[in-house]
């Protein structure tokens, strides 16, 4: 028999599949009420028919995989199912039927399954949008949601796609690392964390930059631990991930609209509502758009020790960054009035980088310093000689 990655078995797989989908509909068996324990007993009896009818050549080993990966099928999310349950995947990425790549521990890597064609991709990524209440079609061919865990997931199809469907998933880390388990793992050195520490206590307020993938969530997590526990926190996210065991927060997600397209809450929603929620500080989890101006203004009146972070390669270009979405959300003012409004606001920038092997690391923290001359004055309180 083909192994698992040739179209002769995937072709096995796409007829037991249909096969499979028969007998559930003959037999009227609804598979999200029935238990997992009959399914499976099920899935095995009719494979066994399937392959002693059809007098399949299948070794017994490749009779537990088809079988495995057929339960899967019919249950859960496919060969996605087996990606999902490491715990050492961060990131699954699909490109086509045949591309499946994951990230483990920083690095790339192609994966050892693949989908049967195009169709199979789409009927997976159906699957897991089905109970989100969320639509993919011709009409709608991108679309963002979030699993059950937590885990982000973002699709698109053709004709925005021109390869053919595409799926992401940045899997929900169900324990973050804390501080010591990054100062073990070289992410950070030990007067870092004490420099941030102190920061973070003495309420500055601080923006955590980086490329995608080099752990800015999960630094924004660490810092958060080190709030006092007598101040009042209000965290808001896209997909809530940060895990503050904190004894007085607030947890606000924003919302994408509903098919009518109506009922979007946005984090700049958010963050104006937050406002009138009386709290010590705010924690924004990516600033994305226009919610940085009320960001801004809520550190320069009262809520200083606020965090956030946002996408870029060098605290230099943060500010550019934010400079650039404040003038493309409206914020109509002169180029020396946002660079005082940015540095009046912002204390500090944790700068993120990760490595050609793969390992996150802090490599500055910079402080702002604004002077009548230089809103942009920057100090560095902690840099890795590269």
């Amino acid at each position: 028999m083909a192994t698992r990655l040739d179209s002769e078995y995937q072709d096995l797989k796409r007829r037991v599949h249909q096969f499979l989908v028969e007998r559930l509909d003959e037999e009227g068996i609804d598979v999200g009420r029935a238990a997992r324990a009959s399914l499976q007993a099920f899935v095995q009896t009719n494979i066994s028919a399937f392959i002693s009818q059809n007098r399949v050549p299948l070794s017994a080993q490749d009779m537990i995989l088809l079988t495995r990966e057929s339960f899967d099928e019919v249950v859960g999310f496919g060969p996605l199912e087996p990606l999902l349950a490491d715990d050492s995947v961060n990131d699954i990425l699909v490109n086509g039927p045949e591309s499946v790549f994951i990230e483990v521990a920083g690095v790339l890597q192609k994966a050892h399954t693949r989908f049967i064609d195009d169709d199979h991709v789409v009927r997976v990524i159906r699957r897991i949008l089905a109970p989100l209440g969320r639509r993919l079609d011709e009409s709608s061919p991108m679309v963002d949601a979030r699993l059950p865990d937590g885990s982000r997931v973002n699709a698109v199809i053709p004709p925005v796609a021109l390869d053919g469907p595409s799926l992401s998933i940045r899997k929900f880390a169900r324990k973050h690392l804390g501080a010591q388990d990054l100062v073990n793992s070289g992410s950070i050195s030990a007067s870092c964390l004490q420099i941030l520490t102190s920061l973070v206590t003495t309420r500055r307020n601080i923006l955590v930059s980086g490329g995608t993938g080099t752990g800015k969530t999960t630094i924004l997590n660490m810092l958060s631990q080190f709030i006092p526990a007598d101040e009042r926190v209000v965290t808001i996210e896209d997909a809530a991930e940060l895990q503050l065991n904190h004894p007085h927060i607030v947890r606000l997600e924003t919302r994408p609209a509903n098919l009518e397209g109506t009922g979007q809450v946005t984090a700049r929603d958010l963050v104006i509502n937050t406002l009138r929620m009386r709290p010590d500080r705010i924690i924004l989890g990516e600033v994305r758009s226009g919610e940085i101006l009320e960001l801004l203004q809520a550190m320069n009146t009262g809520h200083e020790g606020s965090m956030s972070t946002i996408h870029s390669n060098s605290a230099r270009d943060a500010l550019v960054r934010i400079e650039t979405l404040l003038a493309v959300n409206g914020y109509d003012a002169g180029e020396r009035a946002i660079a005082r409004l940015i540095g009046s606001s912002l204390d500090v920038i944790v700068q993120l980088v990760r490595l050609p092997g793969g390992r996150r690391l802090v490599s500055e923290v910079v402080a702002l310093k604004a002077t009548a001359d230089d809103p942009y004055r920057m100090e560095y309180l902690y840099q890795v000689h590269r």
